[in-house]
C-alpha cells in the first residue's frame, strides 16, 4: 500500500486515479512514499525520508526546494500544460480590458448617481474618457514558447493580431504547435520594440528576475502594454509604475497584487486566478496523480523538473529503480553487484540530465536484500527501490 500527502486540497478527478485497494491518501499521514501539493510552501518543511516524489498540481514549482529533493534522489513533478486553456482565456480577457478600458469604465459607471435621466446624461458626457483600441492589425510579443505561449500566440493569431515570440530553447513539439504567421525575435530587447502587448510565459529564475526593468522599458512602443501572469518578479513593477505615470506605458495587466499596483488607475491586477478554474485544476491533479503513480509503480518519469524523461515499458516481474549522480561506471558497477549472485538483467534502459541519472533495470529474479543493501553503498547512488519485490511490502 502507497501513502500519499496531500499539502493542499487536491482534485478529486486526480485523487481518484490512485486506486484505493493500492494508495492511502490524506492530509495527514506517517511516514508517506509521495507528496501531492499546489501552492504550500515546502521549503520550511521538514520532508519524511520517506518521500519517493513529489507531485505539484500545476506548472510552477517555486514552493518546493527542488535541490535539496535532487540531492535524496526524489523527483518532482509538474503539470506543464494542464492549465494552458485556463491562462490563454485570461490572457485574451486581460488584452481586452486593457484595449478597451473596461475597468475605468466600469468603475466610473458603479459611481454614477442620481435619478436615470441624471445617469444618462453623465454616461453621454463622460464615455469620450473610456475610448479605447481593438486588437486586430496590433502585434502581440510572447515571452516563453512553452504549452501556454504556443496557446496564447495562435489565440492572438486568430484574433487577427500579429504575432513574435521569443524562445531560445523552444522544443520541437512546441514549435510545430505554433501557427505558421507567428513570427521570430532575435531577443527579448527587440520584441519589446517591435511590440504593442507584451505577455510572459516563464518561470521564475536568476535569468527572468526583472526581465523588464527601466531600461527596456524605454525600448517599448508608446502606449504599450504589459501583461505577467506567469510569475511575480519577472517585471519590475516600480519601473512598470514609472512607466505608467509618465505616460509611455499604456497599461499593466498582471495577476500579482501589491500595495504599489492595486490602486493605480492604469493597472488592472487579479488575485492570482490564471488557472482558477475547474476544469484546470481536474486537468493538473489527473497529470501530476498519474506521473507520481508511473513513477513509484513502474519507475517511468515525464514531466519531472529535476529528473530525466525515461520510459521502459514493463511486464511484470522484478525492476530495479537506481537514482544516482550523473558520473562515469555507474550502470557497470550495479551490474557487477547483480552478476556477482547470478541476477540475468532482462531489459535496460539509463538516461540522465544535468547531474542526475534514472537507471531501470529489469532482471530474471528477487535480488536478495544484501545486493540492493550493496549497490545502495556505491559511491554515487542515491536512492533504490525493487518494484515488484515482496520483502517490505511494495519496495527495498
Amino acid at each position: 500500500m502507497y501513502k500519499i500527502l496531500t499539502l493542499n486540497n487536491i482534485s478529486i478527478a486526480g485523487l481518484d486515479r490512485l486506486p484505493r485497494d493500492r494508495y492511502e491518501v490524506a492530509s495527514e499521514i506517517t511516514h508517506p512514499d509521495a507528496i501531492l501539493v499546489r501552492s504550500a510552501n515546502m521549503h520550511d518543511m521538514k520532508v519524511p525520508e520517506t518521500v519517493q516524489a513529489i507531485g505539484r498540481a500545476g506548472a510552477g514549482v517555486n514552493n518546493i526546494p527542488i535541490a535539496r529533493m535532487t540531492e535524496r534522489g526524489v523527483p518532482v513533478f509538474n503539470a506543464p500544460g494542464a492549465n494552458a486553456n485556463a491562462v490563454k482565456e485570461l490572457i485574451i480577457a486581460g488584452m481586452l480590458l486593457a484595449a478597451r478600458n473596461i475597468p475605468q469604465a466600469w468603475s466610473f459607471a458603479r459611481g454614477l448617481t442620481g435619478d436615470d435621466a441624471a445617469i444618462q446624461q453623465a454616461v453621454e458626457s463622460g464615455k469620450k474618457r473610456f475610448a479605447g483600441f481593438e486588437l486586430p492589425g496590433r502585434t502581440l510579443g510572447v515571452v516563453g514558447l512553452g504549452a501556454i505561449g504556443v496557446e496564447v500566440a495562435n489565440a492572438a493569431r486568430a484574433l487577427g493580431m500579429k504575432v513574435i515570440g521569443y524562445d531560445p530553447t523552444i522544443t520541437v513539439r512546441r514549435a510545430w504547435q505554433l501557427e505558421s504567421e507567428v513570427g521570430q525575435a532575435a531577443s527579448v530587447d527587440d520584441l519589446v520594440r517591435r511590440a504593442d502587448f507584451v505577455s510572459f510565459h516563464v518561470p521564475l529564475t536568476d535569468e527572468t528576475r526583472g526581465m523588464i526593468n527601466a531600461e527596456r522599458l524605454k525600448h517599448m512602443k508608446a502606449g504599450g502594454v504589459l501583461l505577467n501572469f506567469s510569475r511575480n518578479g519577472i517585471i519590475d513593477d516600480a519601473a512598470a509604475v514609472a512607466a505608467l505615470d509618465a505616460g509611455t506605458l499604456y497599461t499593466y495587466v498582471c495577476d500579482f497584487p501589491s500595495n504599489l499596483l492595486k490602486d493605480h488607475p492604469r493597472v488592472v491586477t487579479l488575485p492570482h486566478i490564471g488557472a482558477s478554474t475547474h476544469e484546470a485544476q481536474e486537468n493538473c491533479a489527473r497529470m501530476v496523480a498519474d506521473q507520481v503513480r508511473e513513477w513509484l509503480e513502474d519507475g517511468n518519469v515525464h514531466n519531472s523538473v529535476n529528473f530525466p524523461e525515461i520510459n521502459l515499458p514493463r511486464n511484470g516481474g522484478y525492476r530495479l529503480a537506481v537514482v544516482n549522480n550523473n558520473v562515469p561506471n555507474m550502470v557497470g558497477q550495479i551490474s557487477t553487484d547483480l552478476a556477482s549472485v547470478g541476477l540475468n538483467i532482462l531489459d535496460m534502459l539509463s538516461r540522465s540530465r544535468d547531474t542526475v541519472a534514472v537507471t531501470l533495470i529489469d532482471v530474471d529474479r528477487e535480488p536478495p536484500a544484501e545486493t540492493l543493501t550493496k549497490i545502495r553503498a556505491i559511491d554515487g547512488v542515491l536512492s533504490v527501490r525493487c518494484l515488484g519485490c515482496s520483502k517490505n511490502g511494495h519496495e527495498q
